[in-house]
């Protein structure tokens, strides 16, 4: 795990440019840096290294293949790279250490770049120039777990592995991007290929990127598309029964975890009590790599987390278990430095949780496998059952009904009832996938909150609705195509790499993905409950009875803190009248009356997060 940076035809001081960048990004790999720049000056790419394979001078990048034709500056792990080097090495190559770099160059040399990707299982995002063509090329990995960020700055092209890298570059003066505001607003985070900056993208997953001489313009292309993967596992549905597919998932699992747990520094696992990070844990120690080490956090004094549960697991696996329990200011403590964590603003409160599990995690190893992806890869949401239901009941209504009912709740205190509230977000969706967006994104308040509002496509309103053919299977791309790469990866990968942890998703391996959509619904789902399959996997290993219970979680009561002292003088702040009429982004009019009605009475919890985080994430882009 690591951090590149880089630029072409960089008009100022290209050697302190680039030292600013990688010392931005210091925590994703504070090891070692390196910093590589073409003959003719024109292309400078730039390392930070987190060593996790091949710890010596042998692995360290921007590396240079053998030809000297390409040299690649790259962050990930390609999982497969003994299979990869074992084909090479009978074609002749012979490397000059051990590190999955060195054989991602050679495989790229021998394959040339997508080949070459197709070939690899991993995550990586990665920059490769071609000394011979004087091209470069970024890549990101299939599901999207690395992050790429690209764009033109005071004319030369850009990129690296954190936005904020791209910010310090003499002459960044790219504004608020605000078109995206609404989206932001509504989901709590910012859809790929769009940033919060005007003009810098995110490279989207499984995408090759190429930038030409004069480096102005590029041209993309995808080497991997879930959609295709999707559809042809639909196509060709696995045949056999729940149990002989939870032989083979578990089949699958067990290769991708004891490729995954492969590195030369000390390797753990997060633990909660819930089903996906369990089922990693336990094909992890079934593995018989030695006692696994496993890790939990608690919130003192709170029910709702579930501790004690992952702590029974653990035991009954026989885990080398630590967990911390972390009191509130704890937690406090780390919410006002999630913005620049983040690099743009996002919103998902599980964010804290996360970076204090990574946190307590780092103490002990520097790779920690994690059980993010199940609920999207075998059908784990409760929403997926609920757009069904209520997809189905809602015909019933005549649709001349549908509007004007859903505006009579929304705009009149109706709104305050919950029930009639939730009720009116989802009458008049014209098909199954415009009422999951409706359940997905916030209320009709959410878009006073900005002052211009823009068209913006994205991948929900892209979708081609109805391109598989069952409903919750849509959904289910859906998810994989934004809330998954966009929301979920985005705060795993910051969150630990703000404590320069690695962490790996066994389920986002290449095999599991494409078996997962093979999977008929009838075996994911029953009576309502997803992860049939995987929960058959798991019981395998810890008891039925152990696992069947409500689901907690680890909530973080972020309600009751911000109108609590401290926390509230920290938002007051945020939202003062006169720093928002001065930003001219937000309706200060409107933050406000939602501010006071959250003190008041409760509401508007996530969407004040969302404004706070925004607002934090100003700040600090003004203090820098």
């Amino acid at each position: 795990m690591c951090g590149i940076a880089g630029f072409c035809n960089f008009t100022g001081d290209w050697a302190r440019n680039i030292e600013r960048m990688k010392q931005r990004m210091l925590h994703r790999g504070p090891d070692a840096g390196g910093t590589w720049r073409s003959p003719d000056g024109s292309v400078v790419l730039g390392h930070r290294r987190l060593s996790i394979v091949d710890l010596s001078a042998a692995g360290a990048q921007p590396m240079t293949s053998h030809s000297g034709r390409y040299v690649l500056c790259y962050n990930g792990e390609i999982y497969d790279h003994k299979v990869l080097a074992a084909r090479l090495q009978a074609q002749g190559v012979r490397f000059r250490g051990s590190s999955d770099t060195e054989v991602l160059l050679e495989a790229i040399e021998a394959y040339g770049l997508k080949s070459a990707l197709q070939q690899s299982k991993g995550m990586f995002a990665l920059a490769l120039y071609d000394q011979q063509e004087k091209t470069l090329t970024l890549a990101r990995d299939r599901m999207g777990e690395k992050p790429l960020y690209y764009g033109m700055v005071n004319g030369s092209f850009a990129f690296a592995s954190d936005l904020g890298c791209l910010a310090v570059l003499d002459g960044f003066c790219n504004g608020v991007d605000r078109k995206v505001l609404d989206l932001y607003f509504s989901y709590g985070y910012i859809p790929a290929p769009y940033t919060i900056y005007e003009g810098i993208y995110k490279l989207e997953p499984g995408t090759v990127l190429t930038v030409r001489p004069p480096y102005t313009a590029w041209t993309a292309e995808r080497y991997w598309d879930i959609r295709e993967v999707a559809r042809q596992g639909q196509a060709q549905l696995f045949p056999g029964t729940r149990q002989e597919a939870a032989d083979e998932l578990e089949r699958l699992l067990k290769a991708a975890i004891a490729e995954q747990m492969e590195a030369d520094v000390p390797v753990g696992a997060f633990l909660s009590s819930g089903i996906d990070s369990s089922a990693v844990v336990a094909l992890m120690q079934a593995a018989g790599r030695g006692t696994v080490k496993s890790f939990t956090i608690g919130l003192a004094g709170s029910p709702l987390n579930e501790a004690a549960e992952a702590r029974a697991i653990a035991q009954r696996l026989g885990t080398q278990h630590t967990e911390l329990y972390i009191t509130p200011e704890d937690a406090k403590a780390a919410i006002p430095g999630m913005a620049a964590m983040y690099g743009e603003p996002f919103a998902d409160v599980s964010q804290i949780p996360t970076y204090l599990v990574s946190k307590l995690t780092r103490q002990h190893v520097t790779v920690s496998l994690s059980g993010d992806a199940g609920d999207e890869l075998f059908s784990g949401y409760n929403s997926y059952t609920f757009v069904e239901r209520y997809w189905k009941y809602s015909r019933l209504m005549p649709p001349a009904l549908w509007e004007p009912a859903a505006r009579l709740i929304l705009n009149t205190p109706l709104r305050h009832n919950h029930l009639l509230w939730m009720a009116a977000k989802y009458l008049g969706a014209p098909t199954p996938e415009d009422l999951y967006i409706r359940g997905e994104t916030q209320d009709a308040y959410a878009g006073k909150l900005a002052r211009q509002h823009l068209p913006c496509p994205y991948a929900h309103s892209e979708y081609p609705r109805g391109f598989l053919q069952q409903p919750v299977c849509n959904i289910m791309l859906m998810n994989q195509l934004m809330y998954l790469p966009d929301d979920i990866l985005v705060k795993v990968d910051r969150a630990a790499m703000a404590v320069s942890l690695e962490t790996r998703i066994p389920f986002l391996d290449r095999d599991v993905v494409r078996f997962a959509w093979t999977l008929p619904l009838a075996l994911q789902r029953e009576n309502g409950v997803g992860k049939q399959v995987l929960r058959n996997v798991l019981y395998r290993y810890v008891p039925k009875e152990l696992m069947e219970r409500p689901k907690k979680g680890f909530s973080i009561p972020i309600a009751q803190w911000l109108r609590e002292p401290g926390l509230r003088d920290w938002a007051e702040d945020l939202l003062d009248r006169d720093t928002l009429e001065r930003q001219g982004l937000l309706d200060a009019g409107a933050v406000r009356a939602m501010w006071t009605d959250f003190v008041q009475h409760g509401r508007w919890e996530r969407q004040i997060w969302m404004v706070l985080m925004f607002q934090q994430w100003m700040a600090s882009r003004e203090s820098a």
